[in-house]
């Protein structure tokens, strides 16, 4: 089914939306996106959604299982709290990309905003993924509590890929990272060595479903270019708290 987007309200969007999921449509394509939040909010397996244009906040929050393709941008907030399906973001994404995600995958050719990932964490069988094809900005992994987040530094030459105060507060999860990373640029909490075979071996499956995914199939990675950040205790703050 083709929803025309252009000039309608992100509430009546969303509801056309749920409309056709509820009457059967398994493949939405959302045409014209200026902005409209909540897109495929809470959504379960089996719909796929393809939006052209510029979804607003909140894309994919609470997700179940659906598959989101943007051919372009997304604004604040993808993936927040999604507990399993599969994003594909062709441009860049702004803040807080993956907010308490719990689940799922996420695939970003281009860009992120600040505090990706942050209070990220796995539950359960759950495991959440976040490959970043560009840079992010501050505070990338705060709180991270679980799951997998791979920056890759397409692009951007031989500056770091990262911002700083990466993985502050941090206490599961890992951190890829291919590139230069200074010390000054990571928090506290976040102990770094290199990307061991066994780790590569999980990372390296997961760049070739991006690389398919993004059209890469010149992109070639090395073990070697990659640090790995993880955390060094499960209750960095543990001492600032009443028993």
């Amino acid at each position: 089914m083709n929803i025309d987007a252009k000039d309608i309200h992100y509430r009546d969007l969303n509801a056309r939306i749920r409309r056709a999921v509820a009457d059967g449509d398994k493949s939405v394509v959302l045409d014209h996106v200026q902005g409209q939040r909540y897109i495929g909010t809470g959504l379960g397996p089996g719909v796929d959604i393809t939006i052209n244009g510029v979804p607003g906040n909140d894309l994919a929050a609470f997700m179940n299982g659906a598959h989101v393709t943007v051919n372009g941008n997304a604004q604040d907030g993808v993936a927040n709290t999604m507990n399993a399906g599969r994003i594909v973001i062709h441009g860049d994404a702004g803040d807080i990309l993956g907010h308490s995600m719990r689940g799922g995958k996420v695939f970003v050719r281009g860009s992120v905003g600040y505090r990706t990932g942050i209070h990220m964490k796995a539950y359960q069988a759950r495991f959440p993924m976040l490959v970043i094809g560009g840079t992010a900005d501050d505070y990338l992994g705060e709180y991270m509590a679980g799951g997998v987040i791979i920056v890759l530094g397409l692009d951007c030459g031989h500056a770091s890929p990262v911002g700083e105060y990466v993985g502050t507060g941090m206490h599961g999860g890992t951190i890829c990272v291919r590139g230069k990373v200074e010390p000054y640029q990571l928090g506290r909490e976040v102990g770094v060595d290199e990307l061991q075979k066994s780790d590569w071996t999980f990372v390296a499956k997961v760049l070739d479903d991006f690389r398919a995914t993004m059209n890469l199939d010149g992109q070639q990675f090395r073990r070697e270019d990659f640090i790995r950040l993880t955390p060094r205790s499960s209750r960095p703050y543990g001492m600032l708290y009443a028993y």
